[in-house]
């Protein structure tokens, strides 16, 4: 998660889940995490600095929280070399 330039973690009001701010090669913004105790999944949802809703990524199983907020924030399909090129110095 260090690699998406996650920042200021918040809890959501009345325990539905966290909002954090991402500085990623794909997305730039804040991305809530919001719990569906019902069906006991997981909604991603992007938003931009102005909390306009950009991607909501609904049904998501706690063991791929990680992997589905990677993929939304910061993988890229030239993510190797981009990665070298950010860090090279």
């Amino acid at each position: 998660m260090w690699s998406w330039g996650f920042s200021d973690p918040k809890a959501l009001p009345n325990n539905e889940g966290l909002i954090f701010k991402v500085n990623g090669f794909k997305h730039k913004g804040w991305v809530k995490v919001v719990y569906n105790e019902g069906m006991d999944l997981f909604e991603v949802i992007l938003l931009d600095n102005q909390n306009n809703e950009l991607q909501r990524i609904a049904g998501v199983y706690f063991d791929s929280l990680v992997d589905i907020i990677d993929e939304a924030v910061e993988r890229t399909s030239d993510y190797a070399e981009r990665v070298k090129n950010e860090y090279k110095r």
